[in-house]
């Protein structure tokens, strides 16, 4: 684990109350991070967790809402802005499958407009949103954006096509920004592999299905890719535009 000292840094992380958000929002406020954690408004989790870490005495805030449209990610992050006094970091990490179980790739009647239209806002314009209302502080303080990617998007694999598409469009995405956004602000994204997500869990044992499919025959942990977006936000002075991928050695076998 590499010992930050991110005092008198600013960050924002969406989808911060469970998961990879959360355990980005944890690793980024112990090393000295204001952070401004953002979740839907009606996951009652978001203000629990943030208790919590205040409670350890880390300068934490709550900042909930809709990532997924343009007008309450512009709220969002103005606010956020508000409470942090700038900001160094926005984390991009808000995301959701949309369905309680992985969608068959020849499975076209599932896949309704308003299925992809949801994937689409959720797992790919939601960053779009919240970075161009970022965008002018990330450049006074010549700060870093770090997406949270999926595996999915260089497979044919994940819980549904829609979702894969949305997150292959966000590894492009990610590039434009980086080159729209350079030379003051950085853009990166990690892509990360199986993770021990309530998702993941509620149809199977991960960690059994891991020791055949995945190479290092386990699942990734949150803390274990909220290190990595750590070194991509605030240890990586000269990377920009790429994305990291984390999965355990997946991509070997295909």
């Amino acid at each position: 684990m590499i010992n930050f000292d991110l005092r008198n840094k600013k960050a924002i992380v969406t989808g911060a109350a469970s998961g990879i958000g959360l355990a980005t929002a944890t690793r980024l406020a112990r090393c000295g991070a204001s952070v401004a954690m953002n979740d839907l408004g009606t996951n009652e989790k978001l203000g629990a967790e943030v208790a919590r870490l205040k409670g350890e005495g880390l300068e934490v805030y709550s900042a909930p809402g809709d990532v997924s449209q343009p007008e309450s990610a512009a709220q969002i992050v103005s606010s956020a802005l508000n409470l942090l006094g700038g900001l160094d970091y926005l984390i991009n990490n808000a995301g959701a499958p949309g369905t309680k179980l992985p969608i068959p790739v020849d499975d076209f009647d599932a896949l309704t407009p308003a299925f992809w239209k949801k994937m689409l806002d959720v797992n790919l314009l939601s960053a779009f949103w919240t970075t161009k209302a970022a965008r002018s502080a990330l450049v006074e303080r010549h700060g870093s954006v770090v997406n949270t990617v999926s595996a999915s998007a260089f497979a044919c694999n994940g819980s549904s096509t829609a979702y894969a598409c949305a997150k292959a469009g966000l590894v492009h995405l990610t590039r434009h920004l980086a080159k729209a956004l350079a030379p003051r602000v950085r853009v990166n994204g990690i892509a990360p592999g199986m993770v021990n997500s309530p998702w993941e869990c509620s149809f199977g044992d991960q960690e059994e299905y891991a020791r055949t499919a995945v190479p290092l025959q386990r699942v990734g942990q949150p803390d274990e890719y909220a290190e990595l977006i750590a070194f991509l936000a605030a240890g990586s002075p000269y990377i920009t535009g790429q994305i990291v991928v984390a999965d355990g050695g997946v991509q070997l076998l295909e």
